[in-house]
């Protein structure tokens, strides 16, 4: 069976020149998959090696002398602290940004964006900011249950309301682990026990507003864990996440392994974990079901990060391997399915990410709905499948089937319901939509999906709306771009005025003498401003005469004699016409006394 991740080597370190001494957690960061940064030393001098892993065989090399470097996450800009004194640099302009000298020694520091150093002293925490002359801000003190241990990450959600302190120590033959949760609104610290955590941002079903999330790894003497809580008090009309709580399995032979890094996929809502004996763990964040474990490396894996192109996690083993873990797309679902088991899970992550790979689940789910008679649930299923593979006509009829129950929204109306709250109705869909709603003269939702750009228009669905509404048909055929539709609207509806302009804008020619035909039926006056603009330019937009034969058509002499009294159109050329004008308006004058005068 194909496995449900895609596992990739980027690059090796010792290939583009760094030293295996040099490959350790004191001396290597990567703050995000653009940059790795390494201090070593090269007979006797101070280097900092910069990997644009974009450009990775052409690594930067400084002579820096410096106790730790940490690049930013999106841009070529350095921070550099060698004791109490930190910097940060511009290494395209090079030109320095910012200086600090801190009172305290900083044991630890991280860019928890691309505008904030985060910096940890044995007793603070201290946000630096990037704007202006901005000098570190006190975020809060350290807890007490970190006191004495060493500080290997420091995590914040994405609007820096939440901060995590993360330690571990050596104890009772094992490595503890000890976390600091602390919320910025309440000023309030929490202390936790965990190895790695990191925040996430997930949208509970039927919730408007997306929960803030933590999730965190722990390996305790009585085994391992995995929380997934949500932080905060939601705010209504949000409900509340349900807190969850796993085993995270360690086999026989890793008993002295426990978590050491984590990041959250994004886009597939899935929890990477990576253990110090190199196993990866993938779990899905909104139930903490274990998707998938196994060694990718035999060597620690000690610094990781997202990885933004595949939603993965990418990593530095201490061999120097840059590493790369992600969900894959095709084997995802049927792993689920087959190996685990699980169709429920397979069905939950196909819909919520629109993956394939279990079709026949979602087909098999509401046929079963539809025989039981569960209608609006089907319409529900049939509504989120993932790929549209339930979004047929033959869904549509299915439900046109159903008889309706009084009171009650038919199981069509549920269906489009769903589709209309995430997507565009295609043409067909949008046609067997209005057609009910017009019947029961709801026109006013048609105008709302219409503003909404919720309904693909088409010459089919304007025919349809033009029975009820010829303006509101009128904004079909302009959406959908038909001009001909769009002037003969124009032209019905009494906007004249509007039609030659439209024409010239799409450079579409009608056929002005029929046009001008309909609007001399309608209305003649507002016939002969017709005429007139269809001779104002100096290139016609149709043949005098024509419109002359117009006029005579409808015994409209006067409005034609006032037509070509206009001298644009009392030209020598035209003198015929003027004659014909005299034989329709004064039938009693012979021929020989109408050529007279000529």
């Amino acid at each position: 069976m194909a496995l449900p991740i895609r596992f990739q080597e980027h690059l090796q370190l010792q290939n583009v020149g760094i030293n295996v001494p040099a490959i350790g957690f004191a001396t290597l960061t990567m703050e995000s998959d653009k940059f790795i940064c390494v201090r070593e030393k090269v007979a006797e001098t101070a280097q900092v090696v910069i990997i644009d892993l974009a450009d990775a065989a052409n690594p930067i090399r400084r002579p820096i002398t410096a106790d730790s470097a940490i690049m930013n996450p999106a841009s070529k800009v350095i921070a550099l602290k060698a004791s109490k004194s930190l910097q940060i640099f511009n290494i395209e302009m090079k030109s320095r940004m910012k200086a600090h000298n801190m009172t305290d020694e900083v044991i630890f520091w991280k860019w928890v964006n691309v505008n904030t150093v985060a910096l940890v002293t044995e007793t603070s925490v201290y946000h630096w900011s990037m704007e202006g002359d901005s000098q570190p801000v006190k975020m809060f003190d350290r807890h007490s249950n970190l006191a004495g241990y060493q500080i290997i990450s420091y995590r914040a959600d994405a609007a820096l309301k939440w901060l995590l302190l993360i330690g571990i120590t050596a104890q009772q033959n094992r490595v503890a682990g000890s976390m600091q949760l602390y919320s910025v609104e309440r000023k309030v610290s929490q202390p936790l026990e965990g190895h790695t955590a990191a925040f996430a941002q997930f949208l509970v079903p039927g919730n408007t507003e997306p929960s803030t999330l933590i999730t965190f790894a722990v390996r305790t003497p009585t085994g391992g864990k995995l929380h997934v809580i949500e932080v905060g008090t939601p705010t209504a009309p949000n409900q509340p996440f349900q807190k969850k709580a796993v085993d995270v399995y360690f086999p026989p032979e890793a008993q002295a392994d426990f978590p050491v890094a984590m990041q959250v996929s994004t886009k597939y809502d899935v929890v990477y974990l990576i253990t110090k004996f190199g196993y990866i763990h993938l779990y899905d964040l909104e139930s903490a079901t274990c998707i998938f474990m196994n060694r990718i490396s035999a060597e620690t894996i000690f610094v990781t990060a997202v990885h933004e192109a595949t939603s993965g996690i990418i990593g530095v083993n201490r061999k120097g391997q840059v590493l790369s873990v992600s969900v894959d797309e095709n084997n995802i679902v049927p792993y689920i399915t087959n190996t685990l088991q699980n169709p429920d899970l397979a069905l939950h992550i196909m819909t919520r990410n629109d993956l394939a790979g279990a079709e026949d689940l979602f087909v098999k789910k509401f046929n079963l709905l539809c025989s039981q008679g569960q209608f609006a649930e089907a319409a529900r299923v049939a509504a989120k499948t993932p790929k549209g593979i339930l979004r047929t006509p033959e869904t549509i009829q299915r439900f046109q089937m159903v008889p309706p129950q009084p009171g009650q929204t038919s199981p069509l109306l549920q269906y489009f319901g769903i589709l209309l709250e995430t997507s565009q109705l295609d043409k067909y869909e949008a046609l067997q939509l209005c057609t009910p709603v017009l019947a029961q003269g709801k026109k006013q939702l048609i105008e709302k999906w219409l503003k909404e750009d919720k309904l693909e228009c088409s010459e089919e669905l304007g025919e349809l709306i033009k029975q009820f509404d010829p303006t509101l048909a009128l904004s079909v055929f302009l959406k959908a771009g038909i001009p001909g539709k769009v002037i003969q609207c124009f032209a019905e509806t009494g906007q004249f005025q509007k039609i030659v302009l439209y024409a010239k804008k799409v450079s579409y020619t009608p056929d002005y003498i029929f046009l001008l035909h309909n609007v001399m039926c309608i209305n003649p006056e507002q016939g002969t401003e017709f005429a007139k603009m269809l001779i104002q330019d100096e290139e016609p937009l149709a043949d005098l005469n024509q419109i002359v034969d117009v006029f005579m058509e409808m015994n409209m002499g006067q409005q034609c004699t006032a037509f070509l009294s206009d001298p644009k159109n009392n030209r020598p050329t035209e003198g015929h016409l003027q004659t014909r004008l005299l034989e329709m308006t004064a039938p009693e004058c012979t021929r020989p006394e109408a050529e007279s005068l000529k």
